[in-house]
């Protein structure tokens, strides 16, 4: 077949249709429905959740982009707590369609445990409102006993841990990026070749790790049934989000799980996620167009956690720290960890807005602050005394900086009944607006409870 250009082609190419409805230029504000992101914007555990629950209950769409299971995510509407790790949180809402994308990499018994932990407690209708990617990516028990070993490993040789979940995640992208993995449609396709992948994957891993054993014929026969539970909930992830888009008005919401500083490129690497938690990531992860993203809402806490270790600029060792993990209920999730506690970082905050350029920020657990006599928040990083204008990427550099702070007076008295603005004391509202002129982003939304109906909204 030539494919060669003639003066022919040239001819018909130069000289207009007579029909004047051909060859029209497509308007270029034809771009579709616009999607609001929501991202983490500090170490993970920000309140995500709360503030995609709040938007759930008004969008069509609700889109999980990144990570697996290592996600948890905390709902609480009409005094029940639910859980969420791999489901969107929008599930919650019956109106709404969850989407689990291409981005998401999947561990299937963990998937189908955490819906019918949720169902007892309330949750109807699921399966019916499960969209998955098929170019998803599959965590299996092994990758999960893998990032166990990888970590003993780790400590036995360097002294360190780097502190996962364990939930399997850095192997599975770790699969995916050496193009070993194995996705959805290939445990929905031919399941005999499904079958030889799977046990090649095993023997690659089990010639790396020498401990590792596997009843692979049990784990495919708990896989085959996996797929037929999934099957009637597993669509094109591509083609579905571009007909959501360009079909009729519809709002969409992607729900970011870990945060900013947990990215594989921008965190504080290598205590960092294995995926994409940036602005960036909701595109490849789901298949949208960058022209498509609209709001893109950070979510930070008042003051800062971090769960496993890693440098913590305004960590608070101290009696300060211990207040805000007692009062804030600091523990993970996923992990059951205790989390690392300390002052706001306005540092880490420009820095996760140079990255995601927020529209708009929630500010959660205020209501954390409210007994304390002062209130620091972190404005710089010195290095030998001087200012230094950016994140340092060198964590040997991170560990070393000097935090300069601004001190508020603590504003000592209840706000967790506050609903409206003018229902905060002015010391807090001085903090809030410290913090949205510091950071240049306006502060859409004020938590000071676990509850919806605690999420002050300002515009």
């Amino acid at each position: 077949m030539s494919f060669s250009w003639s003066a022919k082609d040239h001819k018909s190419y130069t000289n207009p249709p007579s029909n004047p409805t051909q060859g029209l230029k497509r308007p270029r504000n034809d771009t579709g429905n616009k999607v609001t992101v929501v991202l983490g914007a500090q170490w993970g555990d920000e309140g995500k959740g709360k503030v995609v629950d709040l938007l759930a209950t008004e969008s069509d769409l609700v889109c999980r982009c990144q990570g697996g299971n290592n996600a948890g995510h905390t709902v609480v509407v009409e005094g029940k707590e639910y859980d969420f790790h791999l489901l969107p949180s929008g599930i919650i809402n019956p109106k709404s369609i969850c989407v689990i994308g291409n981005g998401v990499v999947i561990h299937l018994p963990g998937l189908f445990e955490e819906a019918e932990n949720n169902e007892k407690k309330g949750l109807k209708g699921w399966e019916k409102r499960l969209i998955v990617s098929d170019r998803a990516h599959l965590v299996f028990d092994f990758h999960q006993v893998v990032d166990g070993i990888q970590e003993t490993q780790r400590q036995a040789t360097e002294g360190k841990i780097i502190g996962t979940t364990k939930k399997g995640i850095g192997p599975t992208y770790a699969s995916k990026a050496s193009r070993i993995g194995l996705r959805v449609c290939d445990l929905l396709g031919d399941f005999k070749e499904f079958s030889t992948k799977f046990k090649n994957l095993v023997k690659q891993y089990q010639s790396m790790y020498s401990s590792l054993t596997v009843d692979t014929e049990s784990q495919l026969k708990k896989l085959k049934e996996y797929g037929e539970r999934l099957r009637p909930m597993v669509r094109d992830g591509v083609y579905y989000m571009y007909e959501a888009l360009h079909g009729p008005p519809k709002r969409i919401l992607v729900e970011g799980a870990n945060a900013a500083l947990l990215d594989i490129d921008f965190g504080t690497y290598p205590f960092v996620t294995s995926s994409n938690c940036t602005v960036g990531g909701a595109c490849t992860g789901l298949g949208i167009p960058p022209l498509n993203i609209g709001e893109v809402y950070g979510v930070s806490k008042a003051y800062t956690t971090r769960v496993g270790i890693g440098a913590f600029p305004t960590e608070q060792l101290n009696a300060t720290g211990e207040l805000l993990q007692t009062r804030g209920h600091e523990v993970g999730v996923t992990t059951g960890r205790k989390r690392r506690c300390g002052w706001l970082d306005l540092v880490i905050l420009k820095y996760a807005h140079m990255i995601n350029g927020f529209t708009a920020i929630a500010l959660t657990k205020l209501d954390i602050l409210d007994v304390l006599d002062e209130i620091k928040v972190g404005v710089a990083y010195k290095i030998n005394g001087k200012r230094i204008p950016h994140f340092p990427a060198n964590m040997e550099l991170l560990h070393k900086v000097e935090v300069e702070y601004e001190t508020f007076p603590g504003w000592k008295s209840d706000t967790s009944a506050a609903r409206k603005w003018n229902n905060l004391p002015q010391k807090a509202q001085n903090y809030i607006r410290f913090v949205e002129n510091h950071i240049g982003v306006p502060i859409k939304w004020v938590g000071v409870g676990k509850s919806r109906e605690c999420m002050i909204q300002m515009f």
